[in-house]
């Protein structure tokens, strides 16, 4: 369990000797204790990338200075520093088909997930009654084809004014706009019901029972403009067997996609997941 007073530093920037030794003796001259150190080092992309979780320290104002200092010096593409009891604002969208929705406001609810949810946008009024069940702020932004670019400004105004830290998609069956994925690049957060690269787009429990698949499974991905092509956080299969029908196949992985969205936004919010170009470094 974190303390008030635990912090996390993250960062990525090219490979060389010494990164490590500078960082930690950066926090030990700061009378920091390192409680957790993970890293790693892409060979291919010659990148490196850091999560320190360190602790007993009240304000990290004092770390300012010498950490852009060392950023610039290690030529650092990024670097993170913040509190654990720092929650991020999560804006949930979605549909008409709510299991991921109502595990998330579950286990937020319960501080399994220590995210906070000031609104939901939906295209469909259906889960007003569920938002309004923990006190979250509903929104319903119908869409079509000629008013989609006018509802995603709506989308980006809620943003700004909630200042939303992360955008989950919960079964939100609307492909976004380039505009808005630009916007919003390694923030948005989708569950695909299928386990990608296979059975893109509408039905693909219906094409893997046409396939008679062995196993079914969920990804969790980054949202670019590129649909379901995203750089994939977490995916997880179930078995399944000649005997289900496609209605059964989809109940099983409604259960896989809940844990897969869930999982992949909680390491979201604990700052263990990185953008290693289109692929992600998560530790976990």
């Amino acid at each position: 369990m974190a303390s008030n007073d635990d912090h996390i530093l993250t960062l990525s920037c090219p490979d060389k000797p010494g990164i490590v030794h500078a960082v930690t003796g950066l926090l030990a001259n700061h009378g920091l204790n390192i409680l957790d150190l993970q890293q790693f080092s892409d060979r291919t992309s010659q990148k490196f990338f850091m999560r320190v979780r360190f602790g007993h320290a009240e304000s990290t104002t004092n770390l300012d200075e010498p950490m852009a200092k060392l950023a610039a010096e290690m030529e650092m593409d990024q670097y993170d520093l913040r509190s654990t009891s720092q929650k991020p604002r999560v804006l949930i969208m979605v549909s008409k088909i709510g299991h991921c929705l109502n595990d998330l406001l579950f286990r937020a609810k319960s501080n399994q997930l220590g995210i906070e949810i000031p609104l939901i946008v939906s295209n469909h009024p259906d889960f007003k009654p569920l938002a309004e069940s923990y006190g979250i702020a509903f929104h319903h932004l119908p869409v079509t084809k000629e008013t989609k670019l006018e509802q995603e400004r709506q989308i980006l105004d809620l943003i700004k004014q909630e200042n939303i830290d992360l955008v989950v998609l919960a079964r939100y069956m609307q492909v976004l706009s380039p505009g808005l994925c630009s916007a919003m690049s390694g923030k948005i957060i989708n569950i695909h019901h299928s386990f990608l690269p296979s059975f893109k787009g509408a039905k693909p429990y219906h094409q893997a029972y046409e396939r008679g698949v062995k196993i079914i499974g969920a990804t969790a991905h980054f949202v670019t403009a590129d649909l379901d092509e995203g750089p994939i956080i977490e995916q997880r299969v179930a078995r399944v067997d000649h005997s289900m029908s496609p209605k059964e196949l989809v109940e099983e992985g409604s259960n896989v996609e809940s844990q897969v969205l869930a999982a992949a936004v909680k390491w979201w919010s604990e700052k263990r997941v990185f953008l290693n170009g289109h692929k992600t470094v998560v530790f976990n």
